[in-house]
């Protein structure tokens, strides 16, 4: 068994949590709800044993380095922390209507990786041969999947309230029933940036003493550097306004998926579309 049957595995599971999703939305059935969660666990769960079991093969092949290092492996990663933060608010609020908006960037992620990337085990570039490549990259990932399920919920709290404020009676009825309310949507849209906005700031930390290590400069302004700090400014700009100025509801949600937007540009768009120090990422 190799870890590529087991990510191909980890996908099918992903694509029928998010088939069942979506049919518990539409046929209100707490059982489908239940079914789905247990395919996205599974998931999970198999995502887990699959980035292990490839990080045991590149020490078989001679390579010897944690499955982070190039642009397959990161978005597969990606994906196994989007699933880490949904599972997370899943134990604490059993919300289960946020998985039909969060699986799909996992799902997303993972069918792109096995599709359409390399998928190969190479040797590190020596820039990438330093333990900082472990710290960066986990803490970035985690702050990014973070701002992925804040993105998702905001795209729920846009439709709640858009609903809501279309009920004469302001209730919410058909799949609207399944959400939770635009307040709890709102403070769950909060609570994922307050996790995800440290992560980042410590990606961000990590990333510049790795530089000072592989480049001798904490700083080049470097086109991957450049939008990192945009990415930063816009979630500070969100938590800034929320705190001082009481932003809350719609323009929160905007907020959200617009540092989501930035973030993804951040990642990928840089990667595949800009030359810098960091394009090795898009091997």
């Amino acid at each position: 068994m190799t870890s590529s049957f087991l990510f191909n595995i980890a996908t099918l599971s992903y694509l029928a949590a998010m088939v069942l999703f979506f049919v518990f939305l539409a046929a209100r059935a707490r059982t489908v709800g239940q079914a789905a969660n247990w395919a996205a666990w599974t998931g999970f769960l198999v995502q887990t044993a699959a980035i292990g079991l490839r990080w045991r093969e590149s020490y078989v092949l001679g390579h010897g380095h944690a499955p982070l290092s190039n642009l397959y492996e990161s978005v597969v990663f990606f994906a196994w922390t989007i699933l880490l933060i949904y599972i997370l608010i899943d134990l604490k609020y059993k919300y289960r209507a946020i998985g039909a908006f969060v699986l799909p960037f996992a799902l997303l992620g993972m069918a792109w990786a096995q599709l359409g990337l390399n998928s190969g085990i190479e040797p590190l570039v020596p820039a990438l041969q330093s333990n900082w490549l472990l710290y960066h990259v986990v803490t970035c990932f985690l702050g990014y999947a973070a701002f992925a399920v804040a993105c998702g919920v905001s795209i729920m709290y846009l439709l709640k309230a858009r609903h809501e404020a279309a009920s004469d009676v302001g209730r919410s009825g058909g799949i609207y029933s399944l959400f939770p309310s635009a307040k709890v949507l709102d403070d769950l849209n909060y609570r994922a940036i307050m996790v995800g906005f440290p992560m980042l700031t410590l990606g961000i930390i990590t990333g510049a003493a790795w530089a000072d290590y592989a480049w001798g400069s904490y700083w080049s302004w470097d086109p991957k550097e450049t939008w990192s700090l945009i990415v930063w400014f816009i979630y500070a700009a969100f938590l800034h306004a929320r705190i001082t100025r009481g932003w809350v509801g719609k323009r929160a949600a905007i907020l959200s998926i617009v540092g989501f937007v930035a973030t993804l540009f951040c990642y990928l768009g840089v990667n595949l579309l800009l030359s810098g120090l960091h394009s090795y990422g898009g091997a």
